[in-house]
């Protein structure tokens, strides 16, 4: 028979950069669940062994969600309480956190949410553009073609638009949304909360001539400007 009254799955956040960034809720919720799913074990390890919390890990990442669903939902279907994170910051958002919580709701467990650091949100209130309306775009596609066909779609949008890249794109992403979107401010952040942590505003040229000047590093958050009414 069914526990679904007891088991839970606790979506917790965990720090972008620095870990002190870090809850006391989150880490009590850690430190009480009888698992830990995260993408990668080697990451969590490093927060876990700085809060002294030992709980048993399971990999949970983009190949694997498929396989490692049912054995989560037989957990939560014991009664058991499971934490999910994601190697940075709010789990879900451009991880496979979301295909388990669809999973989790469609059963009828517990769900909830430990809040706590989020990269687009950092970048968005540092980027001096506007924050009330804007919109999350994540990765863009690889392929030039789609790419571009995404790129195009925004032409219109006029909330703050808000790309991941990596640091081996940046640089052509950046050229491309000028070559399609014209001149337009933006703000690119980079290693937010660390050490090296750095924001660049100026326009689409300002950063793309930067850019060409030195070879990029780290993980890239734009935040790009809307179509002005």
């Amino acid at each position: 028979m069914k526990n679904n009254a007891e088991g839970k799955l606790f979506l917790v956040s965990t720090p972008i950069g620095n870990m002190d960034d870090i809850t006391k809720r989150a880490i009590e919720v850690l430190k009480n669940s009888d698992l830990i799913a995260c993408e990668d074990t080697r990451r969590t390890l490093k927060l876990l062994k700085k809060y002294d919390i030992n709980r048993p890990l399971e990999s949970y990442f983009d190949h694997n969600k498929e396989k490692k669903t049912p054995y989560l939902l037989g957990l939560l279907d014991k009664g058991k309480s499971v934490a999910l994170v994601s190697d940075s910051g709010t789990p879900c958002i451009s991880d496979p956190g979301f295909y388990l919580v669809k999973k989790v709701i469609e059963k009828g467990y517990k769900l909830f949410t430990v809040p706590g650091p989020s990269s687009i949100l950092s970048a968005l209130i540092l980027s001096g553009l506007p924050t009330d309306r804007f919109v999350f775009e994540g990765f863009l596609p690889k392929k030039r073609g789609k790419r571009k066909a995404r790129i195009t779609q925004l032409k219109e949008e006029e909330r703050t638009i808000i790309i991941f890249e990596s640091p081996f794109r940046i640089l052509s992403l950046l050229k491309e949304l000028k070559e399609i979107l014209g001149e337009r401010k933006i703000s690119v952040s980079r290693e937010l909360t660390k050490v090296y942590e750095e924001t660049t505003r100026g326009n689409l040229s300002d950063l793309i001539n930067q850019l060409e000047d030195k070879k990029p590093k780290g993980e890239f958050i734009i935040v790009l400007e809307g179509k002005k009414e």
